[in-house]
């Protein structure tokens, strides 16, 4: 019923160690037991910030002991008067970006169609924070209604991005063989065509990993010198 009740409830399953992933959905949901109290009209200044303040420091400790991660969905507000810098902000104060490992800015940017159907979503999404890895890389996805992220379209952009499928205007072609005009349609022919997609995916794995340990090879080096 209350944003204390639904923390405490976190709290609770995170202590428990039977759960791996917990999502809060939303942030701005969270209503704190005076705010559910009180009247319409009553200012309840700082009540949330307080709420989920307390609540991090509580769940800290215990998220890493039993080694649950926990995903807050937020949403964005408008500060109100900012003549410079971005005016949006999330709710909930500060205390929930200091303790994240990682934030994550997720934006629809455009719709994917069929024909004149929308049946999905462009998304870029940026990291904003990053404890555990270098911050601030982008990316670029389909989310389709009903499925989720579009592994397979994401597989034909880089592969055509790395050389891996060729594209011809709206064709596209793998190990010289002709897969689709349009995205779409070499997407299907990859789904009913699964060896083929392993083939690209295995080859952009391979180079992606590649070049991760000639990375590390590098640092090794420049230490040891």
């Amino acid at each position: 019923d209350t944003g204390e009740q639904a923390l405490e409830i976190v709290d609770m399953l995170t202590r428990s160690g039977a759960i791996d992933v917990i999502v809060v959905d939303s942030v701005a949901a969270l209503t704190p037991k005076a705010e559910i109290e009180g009247d319409m009209g009553d200012s309840h200044m700082g009540l949330q910030a307080r709420m989920l303040s307390q609540a991090m420091r509580k769940l800290t400790g215990n998220l890493k002991k039993s080694n649950t991660m926990l995903i807050f969905i937020n949403q964005i507000r408008m500060k109100i008067g900012v003549m410079f810098g971005s005016p949006e902000t999330t709710t909930g104060g500060n205390a929930l970006k200091f303790y994240a490992s990682v934030r994550l800015d997720i934006r629809r940017i455009g719709a994917v169609k069929n024909g004149d159907e929308i049946v999905g979503n462009e998304t870029r999404v940026k990291v904003v924070k990053n404890k555990i890895a270098p911050p601030f890389k982008q990316a670029e996805f389909q989310i389709l209604y009903g499925e989720g992220i579009n592994n397979l379209g994401e597989l034909i952009e880089l592969g055509v991005k790395h050389g891996f499928v060729e594209k011809a205007g709206a064709w596209y072609s793998c190990n010289g063989e002709r897969i689709g005009q349009g995205k779409a349609n070499a997407a299907k022919y990859l789904d009913e065509h699964p060896e083929m997609a392993n083939d690209v995916d295995t080859k952009l794995r391979d180079m992606f990993l590649s070049k991760d340990v000639v990375t590390e090879e590098k640092k090794e080096v420049a230490v040891t010198e």
